[in-house]
């Protein structure tokens, strides 16, 4: 049967690149011949029947916007049965063919919850943490290192200047991806992050890095500190305890969710959001849009949601290769 009208929402922490998906979504359903529901705050939204009818006028001059103007915002609710219940009940009043998620690994899991319910999903990823398994790039993320690249280097100008050392905490739930690429892309000296664990992450060592740094007459140090191992304001404080240098830590914090949507989201997205309408198109559902490999491809959401990446260690060897 010919699909006819699908349901479009954001889910979780807003992403750039968010819009350009919307705008692909909204303008191939559209020319597809389905109608297009839009439902503000996510599942928050999808519970409220806070909902608007899209189409391509709407998504117009929003491909170079930051954040999502469907809006977004975080559900408790979904994490109950009721909740759920309730959701796919929504999705039928609403006379749905197929509700297409654009999130993270909260938001597809709220998905599959209602895949088991009878509603037909899409998952497209959107989170600046690439913290999801499955896909080896989530719309988002390359503007998020271009962000905290660009703030890390006028963080090292400084401390250069004052022959400080900076400690500077980067976003990513509990994933040490933007961490890893921001502190390669700034050449920090160190960069910690949970997937290391605490033997890596020891503050006696760092401090000895630090020392051996200045013996080698390196006069500034950087060290970027991934979020899901915080601590950056005590690290700083025992930093210039133990070495007497001159200690500083900023916290980039929602810095890093904001502003216009690099080239490379901006294309990622609109072949994600491109790819969800053309499954519904074939009638391919309960899949997540994914690249890898160098291309696109839809997975199955409960096999996406369950995969596991196993950490590749090669981009921080080559972090400590090249501090020295």
């Amino acid at each position: 049967m010919k699909p006819k009208k699908i349901g479009l929402l954001t889910s979780g922490g807003d992403a750039p690149g968010m819009n350009a998906a919307i705008r692909a979504v909204v303008r191939a359903a559209v020319n597809s011949g389905m109608k297009v529901t839009g439902i503000m705050r996510g599942y928050d939204g999808l519970l409220s029947g806070d909902i608007v009818e899209m189409h391509a006028g709407s998504v117009s001059d929003i491909i170079n916007k930051g954040g999502t103007i469907l809006r977004t915002a975080r559900c408790p609710e979904m994490n109950t049965e009721a909740g759920s219940d309730k959701a796919a009940g929504i999705c039928r009043i609403l006379g749905l063919d197929c509700l297409i998620v654009i999130g993270g690994d909260g938001s597809f899991r709220g998905a599959v919850d209602l895949s088991k319910r009878g509603v037909n999903v899409i998952g497209i990823p959107g989170t600046i943490d690439l913290d999801l398994g499955c896909t080896e790039y989530t719309i988002g993320f390359d503007t998020a290192v271009n962000t905290a690249m660009d703030a890390i280097d006028r963080i090292r100008d400084t401390s250069s200047s004052h022959e400080r050392c900076s400690v500077v905490e980067v976003m990513g739930r509990l994933a040490g991806y933007l961490a890893l690429w921001s502190g390669l892309t700034c050449g920090a000296e160190v960069v910690l992050i949970p997937e290391q664990g605490e033997e890596h992450n020891n503050v006696d060592r760092i401090i000895e890095q630090i020392l051996e740094n200045r013996a080698l007459g390196k006069t500034h140090n950087l060290i970027v500190v991934a979020e899901g191992v915080g601590g950056s304001d005590a690290l700083a404080k025992e930093i210039e305890r133990a070495t007497g240098i001159e200690t500083r830590a900023t916290i980039l914090g929602h810095l890093q969710r904001g502003g216009s949507p690099t080239a490379l989201d901006r294309v990622r997205a609109a072949y994600m959001g491109y790819k969800a309408v053309e499954c519904v198109i074939n009638n391919e559902y309960n899949k997540v849009i994914i690249y890898k490999d160098g291309g696109y491809s839809a997975m199955d959401i409960v096999e996406a949601v369950n995969y596991e990446r196993p950490y590749d260690n090669a981009m921080h060897d080559i972090i400590k290769l090249l501090a020295r």
